[in-house]
């Protein structure tokens, strides 16, 4: 965090300065157990919801702000996610943590849905670095994603985490493929 505070106070005053309202989006989700936990990120959109229906971000969404174009495409709206990991509600892999409101509806859909919790979630995952990043416009792309989590759950270990973290890394270098 030290390393990185001068892009994240840079980041916090662009924000700032480009619209009102909070420089942190606040959200409630899920955790390890179905623990819940309040997820922290840099707001990059105009609406700030948390409640019983949300709506995923999508490709040229128009909720999203100039900075939050930017800080979307280069993830660093998810990197105050590194202060949850510090508190213990997150770690830095594991299945991506979704929005209450995404629980309640997929698990009604997804039979082992609620499985992808028997580990903390994490600022990545094998989700994400085989293709299932993002929106999940879908109840296959959705069921698809809980696949490639499970298979982390089943499969976790330190050398596994390593092998992740690397592909985060080349991954977040294909910029054209976030949004």
């Amino acid at each position: 965090l030290f390393l990185l505070s001068p892009l994240l106070i840079l980041t916090a005053v662009l924000i700032r300065i480009e619209s009102p309202g909070p420089v942190l989006f606040r959200q409630t989700r899920t955790g390890f157990n179905n623990r819940p936990f309040t997820i922290l990120k840099f707001r990059s959109m105009r609406v700030l919801e948390n409640g019983s229906s949300i709506r995923q971000a999508s490709r040229n969404d128009p909720r999203v702000t100039r900075i939050g174009k930017v800080i979307r495409r280069l993830s660093i709206d998810e990197l105050p996610q590194l202060w949850n990991v510090l508190r213990g509600d997150m770690s830095i892999v594991g299945p991506r943590p979704h929005a209450l409101a995404h629980d309640v509806h997929y698990e009604k859909l997804i039979g082992n849905y609620p499985y992808r919790q028997h580990v903390k979630p994490g600022l990545t995952g094998w989700a994400q670095v085989n293709g299932s990043r993002g929106e999940t416009p879908t109840v296959e792309s959705m069921a698809e994603r809980v696949r490639l989590d499970i298979w982390y759950v089943e499969n976790c270990n330190i050398w596994l985490d390593i092998v992740i973290i690397i592909k985060t890394f080349v991954s977040l270098l294909k910029i054209r493929d976030t949004y």
